[in-house]
């Protein structure tokens, strides 16, 4: 039985409610899970993916949920195909390209907000899965983007702080004016 075996009924889990920024969390670092956290990790699992499938998402990080612990969700396969579930914990950046790619970004804790972000195109990342291997995977494109992003989160860094302050300025008004309008 598949630690993940949840997924084919996501419909029928609650979604974890996910953090929208400025949460004091989101700006934290995040610290390395240890053994002793497994379970509650994977208790969290599938409330966690069933909010990054709904929101839609293909990423998120355990600060965005309030948990601060290095570990993130990543599922970039294109919408209609085969899902391709990926828990990366205690994930680092072992090597990255110096070519660089711009691609947009957005962030499930800053809804509907979307900018510019160049990064390295490509990346070799190191985690544990559930099994507690450890693994060492190359990512280019839109998975390295992703991967990038998520571990961002568990060192406090949003997609913004990568912006001027100027245009990180401009969306984080924009946000605050759109979550007052929700109220």
């Amino acid at each position: 039985m598949s630690s993940l075996d949840f997924l084919d009924r996501l419909d029928d889990i609650k979604p974890t409610s996910i953090l929208v920024a400025p949460q004091p969390v989101l700006s934290q670092v995040a610290r390395a899970v240890k053994p002793e956290d497994m379970t509650a990790l994977r208790e969290a699992l599938p409330g966690m993916f069933s909010a990054m499938y709904k929101a839609p998402g293909i990423g998120l990080a355990a600060p965005q949920v309030g948990i601060s612990q290095r570990f993130v969700l990543v599922d970039v396969a294109d919408e209609g195909a085969a899902r391709n579930p990926m828990v990366l914990i205690n994930p680092e950046i072992i090597e990255s390209t110096e070519t660089l790619a711009a691609r947009e970004e957005g962030c499930l804790s800053l809804p509907n907000q979307y900018a510019e972000v160049i990064r390295p195109e490509s990346i070799r990342v190191r985690y544990r899965n559930l099994a507690g291997e450890t693994i060492e995977q190359d990512a280019s494109g839109l998975l390295a983007t992703c991967i990038q992003h998520e571990i961002d989160h568990l060192d406090g860094i949003l997609f913004v702080d990568h912006l001027s302050s100027l245009k990180r300025n401009m969306v984080m008004r924009r946000l605050a004016k759109e979550q007052k309008r929700k109220r």
